[in-house]
Order: structure tokens, then C-alpha cells, then sequence
């Protein structure tokens, strides 16, 4: 089973957009799991363990698990085994290099982690994303539209009257053309710029969409400019917002009942 017939699965299977972002902060998981022997383990089990019913994926940021050093491989790897094989998971990586280079990188994303799907830089064209794309099984997202706010000071960029990030998303189109795995990496903020990119690529693309919770993207446009016509593959992505709702015993029990909330809200506009 490839990547997106997995996510279409899970979203039928579980009736949801949603997708829980595993990001793990020493200062922010609540203290009483610091005295573990593997607290952060212990935070990302009970979460997964609280929300698998709840979501289409789960999506890792590399960042928060290496800055663990010695402990990174450890509790990423734990974290992937614990969640649901029927549950796609997704390990955000933005990474990318020349051919040689990136191979290694979806050598290590897809192999030795196992991860169902990464994201990755599309800045030095197509050969820099073709290793990831030869895993067929997999998925591979590209940034497009970011939802960080200073995203158009590159993105915006006019090339003969057309913006970078929707040249972006035609060049996604062609190279899904390859293996049939490409998405795009778009940005609850830019809910204008989402519904062009979903016109330009189609309805077979899935969209990753960070940016809801926190960073403040509107729910009710990501979904209908993100979806395709049968109200599926995007995936809306909430961090923070979700895992953090409480720093208490409790943790895991807030954690549902905000992704209960987040999940229902997103399925009014589908």
C-alpha cells in the first residue's frame, strides 16, 4: 500500500483531516515526566495513545528530536514504532542537497526510520528530489507556500508575472508524473494562495497544511481550498495547540479532548 492509498484509509477510517504534530520540547512536556527514564518517549506514546482514533497522519519535525543528541535516534525511532501501522507517518525534515547527498537523506527517511512520507527543499531542482521520488511506496512533499510570514520575501517572487511558489507547484505536477508520490507543502496562512495551488496541481496531489492553532490559519478556508472534490487529501496539521493543552497528569486526557475539537471544527467544512 502506497502513501496516499494509506492516508485515504485513515481519513476514511477515522473521519478526519487532521493530522498531530509530534514535536517534542523539553520546556514544554510537563515536568513531572523529566524525572523518567524516557520522558519524551513517554509523552509521544501517551499522546499517540490518546489521538489514534482522531487523525489521518502523524507528522515528526526532526528538529525537536535531534537537538536530543545522543538520545535522537532513540526516542524518534520508539516514537515511530509506537504509532498505528495503518496511520501514515510523516518526518519533516526539509532537507535536500545534490543527488549524491540526497540520497542519503531518503536513504535514512525511508529505510532506516521507515517513515511513510518527508518533506524537502525543491531549490535545487528536480535531481535533488528524484532519489526521494524513487521510493515509490513513499510520499514526498515539497515547500511551496510556507506559513512563515516573511515566506513572500522568496516566494512571492515574480518569474514572468507568475509567482515562485505557483511555478513551484506546476513543476510538482510534472515531476508527480515520475512515481506518482509528490505533494506540497502549503501554509494555512495563505489561504488565497492554497486555493490557487490546489487549482494548479489538481485533484491527486495531497497538501500538507501547517499553520492552524498557534500560527492562526482559518479553518473553514484551508478546508475548502485545500481539499480536492471529494473532501480529502489535505492534511491539516496542528502541533502545539494539541500535545501541550496541558502540562498536568492530565496531559494526554486535554490532548484528546483539543484534537476532538479540532477534528469536529475542520468536518464542518468538508
Amino acid at each position: 500500500m502506497d502513501f496516499k492509498q494509506k492516508l485515504i484509509r485513515a481519513s476514511k477510517k477515522n473521519n478526519t483531516l487532521l493530522c498531530v504534530g509530534l514535536d517534542i520540547d523539553k520546556e514544554k512536556i510537563p515536568r513531572f515526566l523529566l524525572d523518567r527514564k524516557e520522558p519524551f518517549v513517554e509523552f509521544n506514546k501517551a499522546i499517540i495513545d490518546a489521538t489514534n482514533d482522531l487523525v489521518c497522519a502523524y507528522k515528526l519535525n526532526i528538529a525537536f528530536y535531534e537537538i536530543l543528541a545522543e538520545k535522537a535516534y532513540d526516542v524518534l525511532k520508539k516514537t515511530i514504532d509506537h504509532i498505528p501501522k495503518d496511520i501514515p507517518v510523516i518526518l519533516d525534515g526539509k532537507r535536500n542537497d545534490i543527488t549524491h547527498t540526497a540520497e542519503k537523506y531518503a536513504k535514512t527517511i525511508f529505510e532506516i526510520f521507515n517513515a511513510d512520507a518527508t518533506t524537502v527543499n525543491p531549490y535545487l531542482g528536480f535531481d535533488s528530489i528524484k532519489p526521494f521520488l524513487e521510493y515509490k511506496e513513499k510520499s514526498t512533499f515539497i515547500l511551496c507556500r510556507t506559513s512563515n510570514p516573511s515566506a513572500r520575501e522568496i516566494q512571492d517572487l515574480k518569474i514572468n508575472n507568475k509567482p515562485l511558489y505557483q511555478i513551484i507547484a506546476e513543476k510538482a505536477r510534472k515531476w508527480n508524473k515520475y512515481s506518482s508520490n509528490c505533494g506540497l507543502v502549503v501554509g494555512a496562512t495563505y489561504p488565497t494562495e492554497l486555493k490557487i495551488i490546489r487549482e494548479t496541481v489538481g485533484e491527486d496531489l495531497p497538501i500538507l497544511i501547517p499553520g492552524i492553532g498557534k500560527q492562526g490559519g482559518n479553518i473553514e478556508k484551508t478546508v475548502k481550498n485545500g481539499t480536492n472534490s471529494k473532501g480529502e487529501l489535505a492534511i491539516i496539521n496542528s502541533s502545539r495547540s494539541i500535545i501541550y493543552a496541558s502540562n498536568n497528569e492530565n496531559f494526554a486526557k486535554e490532548a484528546r479532548k483539543k484534537a476532538i475539537s479540532l477534528k469536529e471544527e475542520i468536518n464542518k467544512y468538508r
